[in-house]
């Protein structure tokens, strides 16, 4: 593929807003993560909660979308001047040239879960105050960030779990490579709920401390939340350091509905075809934002896959120790990392892990540390075999 610019990112997590915060953290190797005290939830498991969501106020004129997820949304479009960069471009190329490609798990389900606590007692009826379509929809997001710039382009949201926001990038450079579109808004958000939090414990796929990605001893995931979001444009010449888009890369093993290829067979896939996408082979990889979600199988599997196309050579690391795993906007976050490690020459440990599984032979990396960064590599794969990988590099 044709590489394209990313003119501006951002992400906000449980690390904090924006890239500062997240740069922070990442070189102290500092976790988000906290016990669950979320809404009425039970568990005895650690989550990454974004603090203030519910004090953010949107607009009266987007007041039909309100629902955790869309204030979320608006937290991270406002970080970093994400907002005035897009609106710059909509300047330069026209609101109805630039796209709009958001990946999102549950997007506003949580406004379900609160609605259905004050149904009717008599008919059971939903109160008239709740909107399915501008929350609990997952073309929400997509719809309020359209609205809330304006835009007149084509819009959609992506669901395909936990790979939602890396496939988003592809989704946007093909729209970008057949002309329909300028630029465009690419991410991913997804925040707690009470469906998931107890919808991965009932799989026995929550962790009850800090999740330990890549560990001997890792026992499950840290339920996480997240925004991130960035602006891709088509570049002639990119001014050297500016961080691209090189390649995608995406495949369905579809070998289980909740569990990986034992082999790692699609999450190898999606790895070779971002390379093929990239004109790049396996040695030009600096470093791999891992999927690592810190379930056995997960790690165990997409382990024997990055060691058979990368061996043991390149440094590797999952970020979710830090973030958690935010589900569906999980793709966009470390995509958002990978920039900010390239941008710093700065190789991501994994807080929470300290004995790796000598059966995963990787260049595991517990703690960060500099390092001349030029090309990374960055892991998605999502329930039922759905997978991507992205490619991103430094600019000469």
């Amino acid at each position: 593929m044709t590489p394209l610019l990313l003119s501006g990112y951002t992400a906000t997590t449980c690390l904090g807003r924006g890239l500062d915060a997240t740069l922070a953290a990442l070189r102290d190797g500092r976790s988000g993560l906290q016990p669950c005290h979320f809404e009425t939830v039970d568990l005895a498991t650690w989550i990454g909660e974004v603090p203030a969501v519910d004090a953010e106020k949107l607009p009266k004129s987007l007041a039909r979308y309100d629902c955790r997820n869309n204030r979320l949304a608006q937290l991270g479009l406002q970080a970093d001047g994400f907002a005035e960069r897009v609106r710059a471009a909509v300047a330069r190329y026209g609101k109805a040239r630039v796209g709009v490609f958001l990946g999102t798990s549950t997007a506003g389900i949580l406004q379900t879960e609160l609605a259905y606590r004050r149904r009717d007692p008599a008919s059971g009826a939903l109160p008239d105050d709740f909107i399915y379509r501008t929350t609990h929809n997952s073309f929400s997001l997509a719809e309020f960030t359209r609205d809330y710039f304006g835009l007149e382009g084509p819009a959609m949201a992506v669901s395909t779990a936990c790979s939602s926001s890396a496939k988003v990038f592809a989704a946007a450079a093909r729209q970008l490579a057949l002309g329909s579109i300028d630029a465009a808004i690419v991410g991913g958000v997804d925040t707690l709920c009470l469906t998931t939090l107890y919808g991965f414990a009932s799989l026995q796929l929550t962790s009850s401390q800090p999740c330990r990605p890549y560990d001997e001893n890792r026992d499950g995931i840290s339920v996480g939340e997240g925004a991130a979001f960035a602006l891709l444009e088509r570049v002639d010449q990119a001014a050297s350091g500016s961080i691209l888009l090189l390649g995608t890369g995406e495949s369905s093993d579809a070998y289980h509905m909740s569990s990986p290829h034992p082999e790692g067979l699609g999450a190898r896939m999606a790895m070779q075809a971002a390379l093929n996408s990239a004109s790049l082979n396996a040695a030009d990889i600096d470093y791999i934002n891992l999927h690592g979600t810190a379930t056995p199988a997960n790690d165990a599997a997409e382990g024997k896959a990055v060691g058979a196309l990368f061996g043991d050579r390149v440094p590797a690391s999952s970020t979710k120790g830090a973030t958690g795993h935010t589900l569906g906007a999980a793709g966009a976050v470390e995509a958002v990392i990978c920039a900010l490690a390239l941008s710093h020459d700065l190789l991501p440990g994994s807080p929470g892990t300290t004995t790796l599984d000598p059966a995963i032979p990787l260049a595991y990396q517990l703690s960060s540390r500099p390092a001349p960064l030029r090309r990374a590599l960055s892991n998605s794969f999502g329930f039922g075999g759905s997978n991507c990988s992205l490619i991103f590099g430094v600019a000469p």
